[in-house]
Parts: structure tokens; C-alpha cells; sequence
């Protein structure tokens, strides 16, 4: 996979107030979709069917549209779009390297409810780009000011707002990794709470429609911490109770509460989830493990409340779990996931009806899309 961010990877919207705005046909297909199986897997169409290549469903909008990235049978990774009635789009960002075995090419990461989607692409010289793909197929390319123009430096996009302001990271010319985020015009502030050696704004829905993002730091001596950033740059540095020095911010809502995990000192995962008002509470899904390097991950919020996330059981085997507002949770896994170490079900997203995108690595750690619906 050709992410370009720190050792670490971060384990909404306003769909009521666009049902007015929602054309008939995009609506018989959401319909459509809802009428099927609980657990739809998919696979974008020519995706490489080795070990580590396949398909990878990263976020859903309110239109139940689902976007991600599949790597080919020559590792050239690809955007995918795929709409309620199954129907897959695949895309290549202009520039974007093709070349056979490089592994640079096309993700797409984020997706608003107007069908714009933002993600990155490398360049045949390895250097990261983010773009913005418009509903009609054009491309806008965006590259943060004091981003570096060397392999493996650059401008990666996470998060595309219902204004169509984005947020990500970028690389500089030193291999220091920042945060940003822009305006729906394109003006593009960084982000470096302070004490910061690196800094990542999380992925997918890390970014709501006031313009406030999150995502976590790591300092000098190791520890890693959560944040928020206020649309007037206000940043407040979060820690969960009972966390090691490891906080990981991975979504906000548009209310402005916050889910993501943190790591105890037994090294152990637990959710949280952080009202606007900051109060932190944690959770667990019952049936996680555990055992160190175990536990509860949550990676999405949407704009009731529900959270998702991933589980892992004494076996790091994956699994996916949906909690509702009240605490309650459902768990969840695709019929054809692996049950080995580091194989399982994957969610990413959800949605405002509380439906999941995500991935799941089968028996022969080959990966595949998935939707999930309550």
C-alpha cells in the first residue's frame, strides 16, 4: 500500500438536510442497496489477486457511495468509485505514476456527500500529491506550501468537508511530516501543535463541515497524543484517561465529538469517545481481548453518534463492531475473512445511517471491499 505517513496508521455529515438535493436515481440505487444482505464483500474489478494486493474500501457517504483504492496485478494501486447498485468507477489521478512494480498510482480517501472525493497520488518520481476528483471526472491538485519535491516527500489528502475543504499532511524538503488543512477556496494552513516532531491529521472523516479537524502528535520523548484543531486554530491536545503516552484521534462529527483509541500500560486498546464539551469516556467491545497488543480500536463517528471500529480477539484476528449513541454494540464479520493473524474484517467509516465501509484480508491475506449495514 502506498501511504506515505509516520509508523503509525489511524486504526458525519449533513445527509437530512441534501435529501432534498439527492437525485431520484441516486436514490433508487441507495434503496436498492439497503434491500440487500447485511454484508456486501466486492472486489474492484482487475484487482491483483496475490498476497497484500486486492481491493480496500476506505469511507462512505450518506448516498451510500464507497471509495478506496485497489492494487493490480502489477502493483499500480487505482481509485476506485462504487456506487449503492455495485457499480465500480475506477480512476487515475492525472500524473500519477503507472509504472509496473513501483507501487505509486491512485488512492482515493475521502468522500462527501456531493460525490467529491479527495486522496493522494505519487508521481513517477515518488513524490505525493493530493487531489480532489469532481462527480463530472476532473481533478484538482493540491500541494501545501513547504511540502518537499523529493521521493517520498510531498502533499497527501485525507478529508474532503461537505465545502469541499480538504485536510491530510504534507512532507517537507527535511522529512518532517505536518499537518493541514484548507479552506473550500484553497487556502491551506498547516498544523504543528506545539512540541510536535511529527504530526498527522487523521484519515476519512477527520475533517467536519465547520472546518474543526483532529488527529494525534508525537512529542520528543516518544509519547503520542491526540488533538483538535478549532477552525480559528485554536489546537487542544487530547489524552484518554488510563492511556501510555498513546492517544489517537481517527474521527469527528460534525457536532464536534471525537472517537478514536488509546493504548494502556499493559498495552492493551480502548475506544473513547470525547464529547465538544470534552468529556472523555472509554469502552471496550465485551468480546476483545485482552491480552497486550489486543483490544478495541474506533476509527469513525457519525453525526448520531454511532462509532465503529475493529476489535481483535486472542488470535489478532479482526473483527468489526458498530456502537450505537446508547452504548450498545453489534458486531460483525464478512463470511470470507481470514481467521489468522492480522486477517479479519476492517471497518473504516460509517455512515449517517449507520452503514460500514471498510476491508476484510481473507485465509490468503488478500484483501477485499466491504459494506456492512445495520
Amino acid at each position: 500500500m502506498n501511504f506515505r505517513m509516520t509508523a503509525i496508521i489511524c486504526l458525519g455529515s449533513l445527509g437530512v438536510a441534501l435529501a432534498a438535493a439527492v437525485p431520484l436515481s441516486a436514490q433508487a440505487q441507495f434503496d436498492h442497496e439497503r434491500q440487500g444482505p447485511k454484508l456486501v464483500e466486492f472486489d474492484a474489478p482487475n484487482a491483483g489477486t496475490a498476497p497484500g494486493l486486492g481491493t480496500m474500501a476506505f469511507a462512505n457517504n450518506d448516498l451510500g457511495q464507497t471509495v478506496g483504492f485497489y492494487t493490480d496485478a502489477n502493483i499500480v494501486p487505482h481509485g476506485f468509485l462504487r456506487n449503492p447498485n455495485g457499480h465500480i468507477i475506477s480512476f487515475d489521478a492525472p500524473g500519477a505514476g503507472l509504472q509496473a512494480g513501483a507501487d505509486q498510482g491512485t488512492v482515493a480517501i475521502s468522500i462527501n456527500d456531493f460525490g467529491v472525493i479527495a486522496g493522494q497520488f505519487e508521481d513517477p518520481n515518488s513524490v505525493f500529491h493530493g487531489f480532489v476528483r469532481f462527480p463530472n471526472g476532473s481533478f484538482a491538485v493540491i500541494d501545501a506550501p513547504g511540502a518537499g519535491g523529493g521521493a517520498n516527500q510531498g502533499t497527501l489528502a485525507f478529508n474532503i468537508n461537505l465545502e469541499g475543504a480538504t485536510a491530510g499532511i504534507y512532507v517537507d524538503g527535511n522529512n518532517v511530516q505536518h499537518g493541514y488543512v484548507s479552506s473550500s477556496h484553497g487556502e491551506i494552513a498547516s498544523i504543528d501543535p506545539d512540541g510536535a516532531v511529527f504530526t498527522m491529521v487523521c484519515e476519512e472523516t477527520c475533517l467536519n463541515f465547520e472546518g474543526a479537524a483532529t488527529g494525534y502528535f508525537g512529542d520528543d520523548s516518544g509519547a503520542i497524543h491526540g488533538f483538535l484543531r478549532e477552525p480559528n486554530g485554536t489546537i487542544t491536545v487530547i489524552d484518554a484517561p488510563g492511556s501510555a503516552g498513546f492517544t489517537i484521534c481517527a474521527s469527528i462529527n460534525l457536532e464536534g465529538a471525537i472517537t478514536g483509541y488509546s493504548v494502556d500500560p499493559n498495552n492493551v486498546a480502548h475506544g473513547f469517545l470525547r464529547t465538544r464539551g470534552g468529556q472523555i469516556t472509554t469502552f471496550d467491545v465485551p468480546s476483545a481481548s485482552t491480552a497486550a497488543g489486543e483490544g478495541t480500536a474506533a476509527f469513525s463517528i457519525n453525526l448520531f453518534g454511532a462509532v465503529t471500529g475493529e476489535f481483535n480477539d486472542a488470535n489478532s484476528t479482526m473483527h468489526g463492531f458498530s456502537r450505537s449513541a446508547r452504548g450498545s454494540f453489534v458486531t460483525f464479520d464478512a463470511p470470507d475473512a481470514g481467521l489468522g493473524a492480522g486477517q479479519g474484517t476492517r471497518p473504516s467509516t460509517n455512515n449517517l445511517e449507520g452503514a460500514v465501509a471498510g476491508w476484510y484480508v481473507d485465509g490468503n491475506n488478500l484483501n477485499h471491499g466491504f459494506v456492512w449495514r445495520p
